[in-house]
């Protein structure tokens, strides 16, 4: 089975447009384990625009499933990372400021500053990923840098998908074939919806774990409201 992992950051957001602790990250990370994820990630930010790196702490006594860390590795994320020990870490090149992930690693170009980070972590337990690209190059120099796993960035099946055009997978599916014969572990996400993913599950062999969190956290909203509306409107009886 794909394990599924929860990314909570839109709860932060929401927690910090009014401040306070409403909702109650740790909470939500503790009720969506209690429901059946089998994981949960983060994506802290320089700015904590949503994930505050103290959030990250307060996680680590929390969740009891896989705790997944995701972020550009700069020095400050490495630190939060070597402290907190989650049980991966997830590289993403995301430029300061980036409203959301946008592109993959040149594992290529970027293959010694990888593998020196990814030594650092590995070294201190932590299974690590790289979110890449399909380009079977990349997923070469992936395995070169001596990570665990790849995530693959699915915005652009996600997209062709929504299009009707199923062909957007083909890339992903190769992908994933060379990233298992290269003894690579195999992560996705990014757009991730219930519209798409039974679709895209089917078709990526080997695929290990799925982090979604903007398409379900929305989801949820609209599955949820009609209960929560009607509740109001029972006690306002």
């Amino acid at each position: 089975m794909t394990k599924l992992s929860v990314n909570i950051n839109k709860i932060a957001t929401l927690r910090n447009a009014r401040g306070g602790n409403v909702p109650n990250l740790l909470h939500v990370a503790a009720d969506i384990e209690k429901f059946g994820a089998q994981g949960i990630t983060i994506h802290p930010r320089p700015d904590e625009r949503h994930i505050k790196y103290q959030d990250a702490r307060d996680l680590k006594h929390i969740v009891t499933t896989e705790f997944n860390i995701e972020g550009n590795p700069q020095h400050n994320f490495i630190n939060l990372v070597l402290e907190c020990k989650p049980t991966q870490v997830t590289l993403v090149p995301d430029a300061i400021g980036a409203l959301t992930s946008s592109a993959g690693w040149d594992t290529v170009a970027n293959e010694s500053y990888l593998t020196e980070v990814i030594a650092e972590f590995k070294r201190n337990g932590i299974r690590t990923s790289i979110f890449v690209e399909t380009d079977l190059h990349i997923i070469e120099g992936a395995k070169k840098t001596g990570t665990d796993r790849i995530e693959l960035y699915t915005e652009e099946f996600a997209h062709q998908y929504g299009l009707g055009n199923e062909n957007g997978i083909k890339p992903y599916t190769e992908a994933a074939i060379l990233a298992h014969e290269l003894g690579l572990g195999i992560n996705a996400g990014h757009d991730l919806s219930l519209d798409n993913i039974l679709f895209f599950k089917q078709n990526i062999p080997h695929l290990a774990e799925v982090s979604i969190g903007h398409a379900l956290i929305t989801e949820a909203l609209y599955l949820g409201l009609d209960n929560v509306v009607n509740m109001y409107l029972h006690k306002l009886k």
